[in-house]
């Protein structure tokens, strides 16, 4: 249960303390709401647009209805239309399938990098060679 200090604060912010916060152990309570408050909802280098975003993509990837839901809330409240939601969970599941792939066939990690440190490197160039838009 959060510290009546913190249900002031989570009163603030959200209006109400959701339910699923009192089933929080005490030593944990005021820190969880913390977490939530200072990086999830705080300033931060992500704005809430693109924290809305990575987090509908990971509630997605781990298959959570409850972060689902509240992520895709999220995403409306900034503004985010159905494209930009679709675009977030397909991203999501097709890390989750290539890192299926990837585990699955018990991919050498150490070639991995290096094929990826060829392939960033190959797009580097191309940018590079680009003309330019000025």
């Amino acid at each position: 249960m959060v510290s009546p200090d913190a249900q002031n604060e989570i009163e603030e912010y959200l209006g109400t303390v959701p339910s699923w916060l009192e089933g929080i152990a005490d030593p944990a309570a005021d820190h969880s709401w913390g977490i939530v408050r200072d990086f999830q909802l705080g300033d931060s280098e992500l704005s809430g647009r693109e924290k809305a975003l990575v987090g509908l993509g990971a509630a997605a990837a781990i298959q959570c209805p409850y972060c689902i839901h509240f992520h895709t809330e999220e995403a409306k409240l900034e503004e985010t239309n159905d494209r930009e939601i679709e675009e977030a969970v397909s991203l999501a599941a097709g890390v989750r399938y290539f890192s299926t792939v990837l585990h699955g066939m018990e991919a050498d990690q150490e070639a991995f990098v290096e094929e990826t440190g060829s392939i960033v490197e190959h797009i580097k160039n191309q940018q590079a060679a680009a003309p330019s838009d000025d």
